[in-house]
């Protein structure tokens, strides 16, 4: 079964529709349940005047629409090279540890979870994907990759214990412009916070449930962190969890 071919519309269902939801995830974004509802429809219609530039959005997914999703992802590639976990020991998204497994004492919670997920989450990336797009306003520029996958070899290496980053978080940040310096660059990831708190539905901290998250500034002052582990163990299947461009962009369902 191919993503690509057969046309989406309000109503539809099934693994299309949830490969969409998660191909637009950056454009307000919704839960990817595989139900074409408004909030999908508003997904594609975000998509449709923001990126394909329609002054008519019709909220339908037709060929051109598909077109435009293979344009966009070869826009806005994902270099997974720079996601790749450091630590020189796994093979760089970690070894798939401690599935089910929770730090002592903590709550059964996401946050706590020490699984190494078997890759990056679709929906971070392609929200990442659609930051990108954002940036394209000059007072921006383009982001770049900080920091992605970080094994429990990493975290013992770093004394950290965050497990964010075993599959579920990106961060990214700016290039400083001539003369500016670490608060300049605080205001631009604060401003673009708000950005994209606005054009890709997140929310700041992780009180909503299944909502992808930005961490507050107070956290991250001058770079951008993404995550969705907020999400409800249905939306963090392993079959969510890339290592590639090419597992990320494949039509194949």
């Amino acid at each position: 079964m191919k993503f690509n071919n057969e046309n989406l519309i309000r109503g539809s269902k099934g693994l299309a529709v949830e490969e969409l939801q998660i191909r637009l995830a950056g454009f307000r974004g919704t839960t990817w349940d595989g139900d074409f509802g408004p909030g999908t429809e508003l997904q594609v219609i975000t998509f449709q005047k923001e990126y394909m530039q329609l002054e008519e959005p019709t909220g339908v997914v037709d060929q051109k629409v598909f077109e435009a999703l293979e344009n966009f992802a070869r826009e806005f590639p994902v270099n997974f090279d720079k996601l790749k976990c450091p630590c020189g020991e796994c093979e760089g998204f970690g070894k798939g540890q401690f599935k089910n497994q929770y730090r002592e004492g903590k709550p059964e919670i996401e946050a706590y979870h020490l699984f190494e997920y078997p890759g990056i989450h679709k929906a971070i990336l392609q929200s990442y994907r659609a930051a990108q797009s954002y940036a394209k306003d000059p007072d921006f520029g383009p982001p770049f990759l900080t920091s992605g996958y970080r094994c429990h070899v990493n975290n013992k290496n770093k004394d950290r214990k965050s497990t964010n980053h075993m599959g579920k978080a990106l961060d990214c940040d700016f290039v400083l412009k001539e003369g500016e310096d670490k608060r300049d660059d605080a205001n631009r990831c604060d401003k673009f916070r708000g950005q994209l708190v606005e054009q890709a539905n997140f929310q700041i901290g992780w009180n909503g449930r299944n909502k992808k998250s930005l961490e507050p500034s107070n956290i991250a002052p001058t770079w951008i962190h993404m995550d969705v582990r907020s999400f409800s163990k249905q939306y963090l299947q392993e079959k969510y969890f890339v290592t590639t461009e090419q597992e990320l962009d494949s039509n194949d369902l």
